[in-house]
């Protein structure tokens, strides 16, 4: 049954106090602007309470006012500011919502949210605005869910994917399939108490039916994937043996001097991190101590640091010297790798193949790797490559071959297919709609074996509320507590 905010068995005004937050991020010297939030019943009276217009300005919904906070105790001004009054419905959480627009900072603000809370609002909890539009009707579950992820988006990508949600098109999608179901089951529990006075059913439509919808519940998990990497991005994890280059790739990715650059192996004594975004998708760069045999107490910090991290990446970019070839060290740090991560083994340096080559020295014997077809057009190959060959011949120094790593790194974590993405399941959706497709599975089954149409129907009744769970059309006070713990105050 669907959540009962007024418990008298119908969906409406969630009941309740005035709540007041914070709604925009406070540092000193940070911010010029910061806006103080209430809604309830109450919103007007306490800003009507606490603020003075001057002249003959009208409190009307929707209109901003000019004046200043007063404390009603002493009369002080605490701050010159705007106020923003709009009336119910017309709001985001069908409330009363009033805005205190006020100087940023810490002193303004947070004296001006104490009287708020003095006059009679309560501190809001993390997401309850936005819990209040959901419960008034104003939102959907996923329209809701779409609010925290476009807040959270770290990449212009992730912003979009958000937008897609906020604007329905997750929930036509699941509520075009829930339909859908609806259909079959209505169909089924018809023939199950009245088969005598309808039609034969026709079985076999059903199960198509049911299939149709499970295939396309499939294609949507396997999306979420993608969507998953778009809003919460990837760890990679640079490795290799000391002075290989790491840190001047690091550097190269992030376009500023992040990690200490020299000649000298064992410069990198502890794990720096570094957060880019490569072909819209959010990267979190790992730059490894290399890892050896260390000579002191810090550097072996520093290395074990270094497995850690590479324990837990999302990708592996394994960084050896071209000039040098493949080694006995680098074989052994692709076996460290764990199995089953994407990796991909960049030979660096090949700037320094061409210098020698380019003078006659004889550099570029056995060992050397070839660039890849990617970087060919930018440096000449080297004469023999190693085993196994590099993936891609790069230039950390000059940047050579750098253009074609983001596609590469990529695809081989299987998601290069990223631009197709409108709209994705986030991971409380993606096991609704997994636990739906193994439910109809299971209703397949059922019609497979020729059961009576009342064993068709258990396991569909179960996909139906799964999609409405995912909605918002069934779902139970705690999924929400849950769901709306993780946005942020204010919001």
């Amino acid at each position: 049954m669907a959540y009962d905010p007024r418990g008298d068995g119908q969906k409406g005004l969630a009941a309740g106090d005035t709540i007041a937050a914070v709604a925009t991020a406070v540092a000193p010297g940070q911010g010029s602007v910061a806006i103080v939030r209430l809604s309830g019943p109450g919103a007007e009276r306490i800003g009507r309470q606490l603020f003075v217009a001057p002249g003959r300005q009208r409190w009307e919904s929707h209109r901003v006012l000019y004046g200043h906070v007063v404390d009603p105790a002493g009369g002080e001004r605490v701050d010159e500011a705007l106020l923003l009054l709009m009336r119910a419905p017309r709001s985001f959480t069908r409330e009363d919502v009033v805005e205190f627009h006020c100087h940023g900072g810490l002193v303004a603000v947070g004296r001006v949210l104490e009287l708020v809370l003095a006059a009679g609002a309560r501190a809001a909890a993390p997401g309850e605005f936005s819990q209040r539009a959901f419960l008034n009707g104003r939102l959907d579950l996923t329209r809701a869910e779409a609010l925290m992820e476009l807040v959270a988006a770290r990449s212009r990508r992730a912003a979009q994917l958000a937008m897609a949600g906020l604007e329905g098109g997750l929930q036509r999608r699941i509520n075009g399939l829930r339909e859908r179901l609806l259909d079959q089951l209505a169909e089924l529990e018809a023939r199950v108490d009245f088969e005598e006075d309808l039609p034969a059913l026709d079985g076999g439509a059903v199960m198509a039916a049911l299939a149709a919808v499970r295939a396309d519940l499939a294609a949507m998990v396997a999306e979420a994937r993608a969507g998953e990497v778009l809003r919460e991005g990837l760890r990679v994890a640079i490795v290799g043996r000391p002075n290989v280059g790491k840190s001047s790739l690091l550097n190269r990715l992030s376009r500023r001097e992040r990690a200490i650059v020299t000649d000298l192996p064992g410069t990198t004594r502890d794990l720096l991190e570094s957060e880019i975004v490569l072909e819209g998708v959010p990267l979190t760069l790992l730059d490894t101590a290399g890892i050896r045999e260390a000579s002191d107490r810090v550097e072996a910090l520093g290395i074990e640091r270094s497995r850690e991290a590479l324990a837990s990446a999302d990708a592996v970019l394994l960084v050896f010297d071209l000039a040098e070839g493949w080694t006995a060290a680098d074989q052994a740090l692709l076996e460290l790798a764990p199995e089953g991560v994407p990796l991909l083994r960049l030979g660096n340096k090949a700037d320094l193949l061409l210098e020698p080559l380019a003078r006659g020295s004889g550099r570029g014997q056995a060992g050397e790797a070839a660039p890849s077809p990617q970087a060919s057009e930018a440096m000449p190959a080297p004469r023999r490559a190693p085993s196994p060959p590099a993936d891609l011949a790069i230039s950390a120094r000059s940047g050579a071959g750098i253009e074609a790593l983001g596609p590469l790194l990529l695809n081989r974590c299987g998601v290069l297919e990223l631009q197709g993405i409108r709209a994705a399941l986030n991971g409380r959706q993606r096991e609704l709609a997994a636990a739906a497709a193994v439910s109809l599975g299971r209703s397949l089954e059922a019609a497979a074996a020729g059961l009576p149409w009342d064993f068709w129907t258990i396991d569909l009744r179960d996909a139906v509320r799964d999609l409405g769970a995912i909605t918002g059309e069934e779902v139970n006070e705690a999924v929400l507590d849950r769901v709306f713990s993780r946005f942020c105050i204010g919001k």
